[in-house]
């Protein structure tokens, strides 16, 4: 029987990872391991400079005071002590589309199970006031079960992406781009002294033909982009060569 291991970066008390690990029961063993608090946000980010604590929530469901990348090493190494045969990532609330994945923490876990080698999937729902989880969870599951059955290539992973209500199907994507436009309020406390807070930024999207992330989700279609940890720019390479000096060329 398959092996699933879940985690998010919205905590292990979210609604969203329970709703995502109920669907992926009928495919496995689910084992959920999870920020103990809130990580959004917070990318690829590793815990080297503190010791990480692992704590017993319920029957399968463990937190891990870290980050989704700590909880998926906690998870692989010590809880499970093998490789499961797939990382599911999320239910996370509000997209991680576009350019954007690069600061998510439930797309950094998936990644990172990726570079361990496992199989992988994340999973994020449009933010609104009131969630509803079931969609998402049931075309994570539908995916889940297809990449269990196949060989998926090594070190990519899947990225899915659903706004609200029921999707009208499936579509592969791209990565959408976006003008990047973030806001930064200036405050001052009560002690004279500046403070910060950093906003999400605008959502000013670039046309993409119909075949990226943005526009699926914006058509009411489940998106799946396929994503990988190399992060070279091949189109690139040949411009790269024109800035060495010419006897390193």
């Amino acid at each position: 029987m398959p092996l699933i291991l879940v985690t998010n970066d919205d905590g292990v008390t979210s609604a969203g990872i329970h709703a995502l690990a109920d669907a992926l029961k009928p495919l496995g063993t689910v084992i959920v391991v999870a920020p103990t608090q809130e990580a959004s946000a917070i990318g690829h980010a590793l815990t080297l400079r503190r010791p990480l604590r692992l704590e017993t929530v319920g029957p399968d469901v463990y937190g891990v005071d870290g980050t989704p990348t700590d909880c998926v090493n906690i998870g692989v190494d010590i809880v499970l002590k093998q490789k499961p045969d797939l990382v599911v990532s999320g239910i996370n609330k509000g997209f991680n589309i576009g350019d954007d994945v690069t600061y998510s923490g439930t797309v950094a876990g998936a990644l990172e199970a990726a570079l361990l080698g496992i199989p992988a999937i994340a999973v994020s729902l449009r933010r609104t006031k009131v969630f509803d989880f079931s969609h998402a969870a049931e075309a994570a599951a539908a995916i889940a079960q297809q990449v269990l059955a196949q060989q998926w290539p090594a070190r990519s992973f899947l990225n899915l992406n659903l706004n609200t209500g029921a999707p009208k199907g499936f579509r592969i994507t791209t990565q959408a781009r976006r003008n990047h436009v973030t806001q930064i309020s200036s405050r001052t406390d009560p002690r004279g002294q500046d403070y910060y807070w950093i906003d999400e930024g605008l959502y000013d999207w670039h046309p993409g033909g119909g075949h990226t992330d943005y526009e699926a989700v914006m058509e009411g279609y489940v998106s799946v982009t396929p994503l990988q940890a190399d992060l070279t720019d091949y189109d690139a390479l040949d411009a790269a060569r024109t800035l060495l000096p010419p006897a390193t060329r």
